[in-house]
């Protein structure tokens, strides 16, 4: 019950933030998604439980995940937590991966079997939302719905992080990595990728569309969620700069994302535009998006744990990003090859002007952010053999 009621309130907010229309449409293909984790599964080598159904996490964490293990030879089924045949799945799998799952009665039945018969137990994370003492640090908790917070106040899946049954974790990130080893588990990372559908319809629209062309430079930020407000912030002072320096700069925002009253003057050269379905999303970030922004709240942990999703995204577009300089961009971004990374109002200024004001570059740029988005960031490529030896080796 507790389950089904936090995603009520995970609906009610979508349908707050998003509105009737927009929102409702989301909210039928979340529930489309969720009933098809419903229906009984045939027996494999893994199963993805999943807490979510169609959010962004279970899309890269359990579907695209499960996918990628599909590639290199696994069997692996999904389903959410609520599927009413969870208990007797136990018998058909050796690895189960749980991935922001809320621990329930039926859920806690399930980790017992699963101990009881000595199979592999992987707790799996892309955020920090499994401690409490993190939720400080977002805003959005606190203006969440009570149906909703009750998903999260005592640590999203946190008596299963801290069974001592439950050796193993995969997450997303060095950054969360660190923070899991601290727990005394062992850590795989597995980034998010992008799945061979969205690769093919990225193919498709270099292939099919076109770029438009009508003398503005467009900077985007693409927030996706509130709890990016601060995030923009970070970096206000210096697109007032950017957009003062050159009269032929546009801002592209999508999603929900207050920008406060500092771009007033801008208003004519800012476009707002909301949440689309995945295949419109990648059709107008090509078709519109020139430079890629990808900033931080700084000395935030919660932020600090985030992947590099923002630059594989828009790289897999040939569209070159600025991105905050922290541990994971940093990773990912060869400074001033496929990408920038900028610390501080200066390099912010200085990098988004050098994009600005040389096409070739931002070409060039985006040709080889590309380049390494397909090598390191697509399931059709992926090489995670650490990864996969362990999984094997627990088969």
């Amino acid at each position: 019950m507790k389950s089904i009621l936090a995603k009520i309130g995970k609906t009610l907010t979508i349908l707050k933030n998003e509105g009737i229309f927009q929102g409702g449409k989301r909210f039928l293909k979340i529930g489309w998604r969720y009933l098809k984790m419903m229906k009984p599964v045939k027996a494999g080598d893994i199963l993805f439980i999943a807490g979510g159904a169609g959010g962004a996490s279970a899309i890269f964490r359990v579907h695209n995940q499960s996918e990628e293990l599909g590639l290199h030879g696994f069997k692996c089924q999904v389903i959410t937590q609520d599927n009413p045949w969870m208990l007797s799945n136990f018998s058909k799998f050796e690895i189960f991966i749980f991935q922001r799952v809320l621990v329930t009665e039926k859920i806690s039945k399930m980790i017992a079997k699963i101990k009881e018969a000595g199979k592999e137990i992987i707790f799996e994370t892309d955020d920090l939302l499994f401690d409490p003492k993190y939720f400080k640090h977002i805003d959005f908790f606190k203006g969440m719905n009570k149906l909703e917070r009750g998903l999260y106040k005592d640590g999203l899946g946190a008596e299963i992080l801290n069974d001592l049954y439950v050796k193993t974790c995969v997450t997303t990130t060095s950054y969360l990595a660190q923070i899991l080893k601290e727990k005394n588990k062992y850590v795989l990372i597995s980034k998010n990728k992008i799945s061979n559908c969205e690769l093919e319809l990225c193919e498709n629209i270099l292939k099919n569309k076109k770029k438009i062309n009508d003398g503005w430079i467009r900077l985007a930020y693409l927030s996706g969620t509130p709890s990016h407000d601060k995030d923009f912030a970070t970096i206000i002072l210096e697109l007032e700069k950017i957009m003062e320096k050159y009269s032929q700069v546009r801002l592209y925002l999508l999603g929900s994302l207050e920008i406060g009253s500092a771009l007033d003057k801008f208003q004519d050269r800012i476009d707002k535009f909301k949440h689309v379905d995945r295949k419109k999303y990648f059709e107008n970030v090509y078709k519109f998006v020139d430079i890629n922004l990808s900033p931080l709240e700084a000395d935030n942990p919660f932020c600090e744990a985030k992947s590099e999703i923002r630059f594989s995204g828009t790289g897999i577009l040939n569209i070159p990003t600025v991105a905050v300089r922290n541990q994971t961009f940093s990773e990912a971004i060869s400074d001033g090859v496929d990408g920038f990374l900028a610390g501080d109002t200066n390099e912010w200024v200085e990098k988004i002007s050098q994009l600005v004001e040389n096409e070739k570059l931002r070409i060039e740029m985006g040709q080889k952010a590309r380049g390494k988005v397909l090598r390191d960031y697509t399931n059709k490529n992926s090489h995670n053999e650490e990864y996969y030896n362990y999984l094997r080796s627990k088969l």
